[in-house]
């Protein structure tokens, strides 16, 4: 067997954000029961790889849920923000599947990516957002204006027609 598992907090976060009806305890049995193959319905004497991969998949499904569901809330707000059409989840995706920005669909994208994602918006919003067109070169700044500098006039008088010289 391997090593002992002393330690169930996991497995009860991971049922308490199932949020499940009825009794709790007869819904740990249950999943005791169902992720060792019916050989104990004891959280106890389950082995190492029989909890973590229980674990592993009850947060999955119910666990990241909620933090997830918030993440792209906040992400598709920022989208809008910058003046994303939200509505199309085409337009979404595009974006979202642009190598620079994330490189997959906003469908594919995990609670940390979202985070991730968030920071690389800001940063193109700060330097002046998206453009409409993507092949549109952004406008250098104006030039300083310099003053002209003009070169002193030289005035040119013909000797020869100038009378009364005597």
């Amino acid at each position: 067997m391997g090593r002992q598992i002393n330690n169930f907090g996991r497995f009860y976060l991971a049922i308490r954000a199932m949020n499940p009806i009825g009794d709790r305890d007869e819904v740990k049995r249950s999943l005791v029961w169902q992720y060792t193959n019916g050989r104990t319905d004891s959280l106890r004497e389950m082995t190492r790889e029989e909890y973590d991969r229980c674990c592993a998949e009850l947060e999955r499904l119910y666990g990241h849920r909620e933090e997830l569901r918030k993440e792209r809330s906040a992400t598709l707000k920022l989208m809008q923000r910058m003046g994303v059409d939200t509505t199309d989840w085409g337009r979404i995706n595009a974006l979202c599947e642009h190598t620079r920005i994330i490189g997959k669909e906003f469908a594919w994208i995990t609670a940390e990516e979202h985070r991730e994602l968030r920071v690389k918006l800001r940063i193109i919003e700060r330097k002046g957002g998206l453009r409409a067109n993507p092949g549109e070169a952004r406008k250098a700044p104006p030039a300083p204006c310099r003053k002209a500098v003009s070169k002193p006039k030289t005035i040119t008088f013909n000797i020869n027609n100038i009378t009364g010289i005597a």
